[in-house]
C-alpha cells in the first residue's frame, strides 16, 4: 500500500502540470485579458486614472484620455481592444503592472515556480492576495458543501437500503419517481424554482433571497444566530441537495440489492439470523464500501464544482462567485491560484479516497494491480 501511495503521489506532479499548461495556453487565445480591463476602466473612469496607475504613467493616461477625445491620437495602433488613443508608453506601463510584457513561456515558468512555493500573488483588481480572498471566500463555501454532503448520505444511504430490501415494490416505484424527477431538474433550475415559490419572487415570501446571514447577526443571540444562519442555507441546500442525492441513491440501492443476492447473504439466513442481522451485520460492510470511500471525493466535487451556480442564484460570497468574478475580470492569479490549489486538493482526495477503501476493507489490495 505504501509504494502504492507514493506512486500516486508522483503522478500529481505530471497530472497537475498537464492541467495548468492546458488551461494557461487556453486563456492566451481568449479576448479581453487584464490589460483590456484596465484599459476599459481608464477609458471609462478618466476622473480616477492617476490613482488607479500612478505617478507617471497616471498623467500620461489622462494626457492620452484627453487627446482622444479631442481626436489628435485617434491614429495611435494597438494590439489591445478599445486602446486606440492611448499612449504606446502607458500600454507597456500597464503589461508591466501584470507581468505580461514577459515570453508565456516565460510567465508561465515563473507562475508554477512561485505556486511550488504556495506563493499565489496578488489579485490584479482586488488589491489583496489570493490567499486571503480564498481565505475569506471559504466559509460561505464550506457551509455550503458540508452540509449539502452530509445531508445527501443521510438522505441517500437509508433510501437507497430501503429500495434494495424493497425492490420491486410500490415503494420502490413511487420512490425511483422522485430519483428520476432529481436527477432530471438541474440544480440551478430548482434553485430558481424555490426563489419564486418561497423567496419573494411571486408566491410566499418565508426565506431570504441573498447572503449567509442577516445583517444584524452580531447582535443576535447563540439560539438566534443558529437560526438565522439555517434560515439563510435552507433554499441553497435544497437547491444542490436535489441533484445530489439521486445518484448516491441509486448507488446504494445496486451495491446492496448485489450484495443480497451473494452466497454468504443465503448461508447466513440459513443459520436462523434475522434480517436485520443479515443486512447491518453482513451486507452492509460489503455495499457501503464504494459509498463511504467516495465521500473524500464527493465532498470536494460538491464543494468546488456544485456551488458556483447556487452561490451566483443566491448572492452567496463564497468561492464559486469569486472563481467566476475572476474569469469574468481576467484575474490571472486569482483564476491560476485557485485552479492550482483545488486541482492539488482534488488529486490528494483521489488518493485518501483509496485509503479509504482499504480501510473499509482491507482485502483490497492497490499493489496488485497498475496504478
Amino acid at each position: 500500500m505504501y509504494a502504492y501511495i507514493i506512486r500516486r503521489l508522483f503522478l500529481i506532479i505530471p497530472t497537475l502540470l498537464g492541467i495548468m499548461i492546458i488551461n494557461f495556453a487556453v486563456v492566451q487565445f481568449v479576448p479581453g485579458g487584464p490589460v483590456e480591463q484596465m484599459i476599459a476602466q481608464l477609458t471609462g473612469e478618466a476622473v480616477d486614472v492617476t490613482a488607479r496607475v500612478g505617478g507617471e504613467a497616471g498623467s500620461e493616461a489622462n494626457a492620452g484620455l484627453k487627446a482622444t477625445a479631442t481626436g489628435k491620437q485617434a491614429g495611435v495602433s494597438s494590439r489591445y481592444r478599445g486602446a486606440q488613443g492611448l499612449p504606446p508608453g502607458l500600454i507597456k506601463h500597464i503589461e508591466r503592472q501584470f507581468g505580461l510584457d514577459k515570453p508565456v513561456h516565460e510567465r508561465f515558468l515563473l507562475m508554477m515556480g512561485n505556486y511550488v512555493r504556495f506563493d499565489f500573488g496578488d489579485s490584479y483588481f482586488q488589491d489583496r492576495s489570493v490567499v486571503q480572498l480564498v481565505i475569506d471566500k471559504m466559509p460561505v463555501s464550506i457551509s455550503l458543501g458540508l452540509w449539502t454532503t452530509i445531508l445527501v448520505y443521510l438522505i441517500s444511504i437509508p433510501l437507497g437500503i430501503s429500495k434494495a430490501v424493497r425492490d420491486g415494490s410500490r415503494f420502490d416505484v413511487w420512490t425511483s419517481g422522485v430519483v428520476i424527477f432529481g436527477n432530471a431538474v438541474p440544480g440551478f433550475l430548482f434553485a430558481i424554482l424555490l426563489i419564486v415559490l418561497f423567496a419573494g419572487g411571486r408566491y410566499l415570501d418565508w426565506f431570504p433571497l441573498r447572503g449567509l446571514v442577516s445583517p444584524n447577526f452580531d447582535d443576535l443571540s447563540t439560539f438566534a444566530k443558529i437560526r438565522d444562519y439555517f434560515w439563510h442555507l435552507t433554499l441553497p441546500l435544497l437547491s444542490m441537495i436535489i441533484g445530489g442525492f439521486a445518484g448516491l441513491t441509486m448507488l446504494t440501492k445496486n451495491s446492496f440489492i448485489e450484495e443480497i443476492n451473494k452466497q454468504y447473504v443465503t448461508t447466513a439466513r440459513s443459520k436462523g439470523l434475522t434480517q436485520n442481522r443479515v443486512l447491518y451485520g453482513h451486507v452492509f460492510r460489503n455495499a457501503m464500501l464504494i459509498v463511504i470511500a467516495g465521500f473524500p471525493a464527493a465532498f470536494i466535487g460538491i464543494l468546488f464544482t456544485g456551488v458556483m451556480l447556487t452561490e451566483i442564484i443566491f448572492s452567496l460570497d463564497g468561492l464559486g462567485l469569486l472563481g467566476f468574478e475572476a474569469t469574468l475580470k481576467r484575474d490571472y492569479p486569482l483564476m491560476f491560484g485557485t485552479l492550482y490549489f483545488f486541482t492539488l486538493l482534488g488529486l490528494l482526495m483521489g488518493i485518501l479516497g483509496d485509503i479509504m477503501y482499504h480501510i473499509v476493507d482491507p482485502r483490497i489490495d492497490f499493489e496488485a494491480r497498475d496504478v
